[in-house]
C-alpha cells in the first residue's frame, strides 16, 4: 500500500491517505489516513484539536512522506505529488536542557528562533504547540505572531502546519489570506453537554476549527482518581459560567459574595456621591448626560 510520489516543478505538496509508517505498524486497530494539502492559496495550516487526537502524529506523517519521496523512496499514501523543499524544519515535543541551565519553554524558543531565522520559501515546516510552557497571554502572543511572521515576511514564507491548543488563533484565517483551519474531528456519542458527553477520537482531519479541547476528557481516559476529574469538571462549569474569573496574570479568583464594605478613612462623604444623588436621571437629555458623567468623573478623581 505505498505509491511512487510524483516530483513536480510547482511548490506543492498534496498528500492522499497519508500514514505514518511506524505509528501504522505499531497501533492496535486500523490508522485511519489523512490527507494533506499545502500550495500557494493555502501555505499554513492551523491544526486544533484535543490531545490523543493525532495532531503530532500528523505533522510527523508528512514531513516524513516528504523526506522519504525526495530521497528515492515509495511512500505510505494513496497518492502524493510535491515539489522541492529545501529544508524540514520541525518544533515538535518537550524536552529541557538542564546542564546548560535551559527550561523546556527556553529550548522551545531556541529551537523557533533557529527556524524562524533560517527557514525559506522552499522549505516545510512543523510546529507543535508553540507558547505552552509559559502563561496563558504570553503563549498565545508568541504563537499568534510566529504565524503572522510565517504568513508575511517576504523571505520565510514556508508550507506550515501549525498544531495548537489556543483556539484563538483560527480567527487568523479571517485576517491572512494564505491560512487554512483543520482540526482532529470528535465524536460526542451520548449527544450530551461539554462535561457530561463521551468522546471518541476519531483521528480523521477535516476543515474547520475546533472550539475545545476536551481536557478534562483526556484526563479521565488517562486514570486520574475520580474525584480529580469530578473537582475539576466542577471548576470547569464554574469557569464557563463567570463563577471564577481569571485576571490577566493568570490568577483565579471568586467574585466576592456578601463582602463587608470597608470602612472610610473620612466621615466626609464624596462631592460626586453628592451630585449623583441629587441628580433626576430621568430630566436629562443626553448631551446633558455626557456632561454629567466628565462631571462626576472630574469630582471622583
Amino acid at each position: 500500500r505505498w505509491v511512487r510520489p510524483s516530483l513536480v516543478s510547482e511548490h506543492v505538496l498534496t498528500i492522499e491517505g497519508g500514514r505514518h509508517p511506524v505509528v501504522e505498524r505499531s497501533v492496535q486497530g486500523t490508522f485511519v489516513p489523512n490527507d494533506c494539502r499545502l500550495d500557494s492559496g493555502q501555505r499554513l495550516v492551523v491544526l486544533t484539536g484535543p490531545n490523543m487526537s493525532g495532531k503530532s502524529t500528523y505533522l510527523r506523517q508528512n514531513a516524513l512522506i516528504v523526506i522519504m519521496a525526495q530521497m528515492g523512496s515509495f511512500v505510505p499514501a494513496d497518492q502524493a505529488t510535491l515539489g522541492i523543499f529545501d529544508r524540514v524544519f520541525t518544533r515538535v515535543g518537550a524536552s529541557d536542557d538542564l546542564h546548560l541551565g535551559q527550561s523546556t519553554f527556553m529550548v522551545e524558543m531556541v529551537e523557533t528562533a533557529n527556524i524562524l531565522r533560517h527557514c525559506s520559501a522552499k522549505s516545510l515546516v512543523l510546529l507543535d504547540e508553540i507558547g505552552r510552557g509559559t502563561s496563558t497571554y504570553d503563549g498565545l502572543a508568541i504563537a499568534w505572531s510566529v504565524i503572522e511572521f510565517l504568513h508575511n515576511h517576504p523571505e520565510r514564507r514556508a508550507m506550515t502546519l501549525f498544531a495548537t491548543h489556543y483556539h484563538e488563533l483560527i480567527a487568523l484565517a479571517d485576517t491572512l489570506a494564505h491560512v487554512r483551519n483543520y482540526n482532529v474531528a470528535v465524536s460526542d456519542e451520548a449527544g450530551g453537554g461539554l462535561r457530561e458527553q463521551r468522546i471518541v477520537f476519531l483521528h480523521k482531519v477535516v476543515e474547520g476549527g475546533a472550539d475545545r479541547s476536551y481536557g478534562v476528557h483526556v484526563a479521565e481516559l488517562a486514570g486520574l482518581p475520580a474525584s480529580v476529574v469530578s473537582r475539576a469538571r466542577a471548576i470547569l462549569k464554574d469557569l464557563e459560567d463567570g463563577q471564577i474569573k481569571v485576571d490577566v496574570r493568570g490568577a483565579a479568583r471568586r467574585p466576592a459574595r456578601n463582602d463587608v464594605p470597608q470602612l472610610a478613612l473620612f466621615t466626609e462623604e464624596s462631592p460626586a456621591l453628592v451630585k449623583l444623588r441629587a441628580m433626576d436621571p430621568n430630566t436629562l437629555s443626553p448631551i446633558e448626560a455626557l456632561t454629567m458623567l466628565y462631571e462626576l468623573k472630574k469630582l471622583a478623581g
